[in-house]
């Protein structure tokens, strides 16, 4: 008689959850998780703590006691946040004064880069081919979110934390993020992202959770 095989180890896991600011709690506690190849859609209000969540499992705030993170099976160390998580949030995260390839070139040296993919590629992937020596201060909301994307192209993280990925993008910038994702998950990575409307998905894996205002 055989051993009947393990279920595969979630590339998220988030036990009893919560977060609380100055003793009022937020959300939580909360149960999620992400495979490898998921997408998980994070929904509700305004305020309800989607940002929050985003936050708290990128390690930028701390959770309450009690709340387990982990990733690939193992406690979620800021070291080992920094290695799998990427987050995208609403702030582009981006030096005004410096161009976009030397954004990007700056990124790599925090974080490293994906096998394979160059500064100039990942510009030219979301439409900033011919802007690799403008400011980023320059840019309009639309284009500094592109030059957000084309940074996650190149980090080597496994888990997107996209927070409304789709806002200031046009229909074109929609179908890039749709596109971007369906090949993240296509070589193995996970994403869980928030938004207000509809996930106007490619044909992926995915599942939705209702996040709700704490009692």
């Amino acid at each position: 008689m055989t051993d009947e095989p393990h279920a595969p180890v979630p590339l998220l896991a988030a036990r009893q959850l919560a977060f609380s600011r100055n003793d009022e709690r937020v959300f939580g506690p909360i149960e999620l998780s992400v495979d490898s190849g998921e997408a998980l859609l994070v929904q509700g209000g305004n305020g309800v703590g989607k940002t929050t969540l985003l936050r708290v499992l990128a390690g930028l705030l701390r959770p309450d006691e009690g709340s387990r993170i982990e990733l690939d099976g193992e406690p979620a160390s800021r070291e080992r946040v920094a290695r799998v998580c990427a987050l995208l949030g609403h702030l582009p995260g981006l030096k005004g004064e410096l161009s976009t390839l030397e954004n990007l070139r700056f990124a790599i040296g925090l974080f490293g880069r994906r096998r394979g993919a160059s500064p100039d590629a990942a510009l030219a992937s979301v439409g900033l081919a011919g802007y690799e020596d403008t400011p980023a201060r320059q840019l309009s909301a639309g284009q500094r979110k592109r030059l957000s994307l084309a940074r996650l192209l190149l980090l080597p993280a496994r888990l997107w934390l996209l927070d409304e990925p789709y806002a200031n993008l046009d229909l074109e910038g929609i179908t890039l993020v749709n596109r971007m994702v369906e090949r993240h998950l296509a070589q193995g990575g996970g994403v869980l992202l928030t938004t207000h409307g509809a996930y106007a998905a490619p044909p992926v894996r995915q599942r939705t959770f209702f996040l709700e205002r704490a009692a």
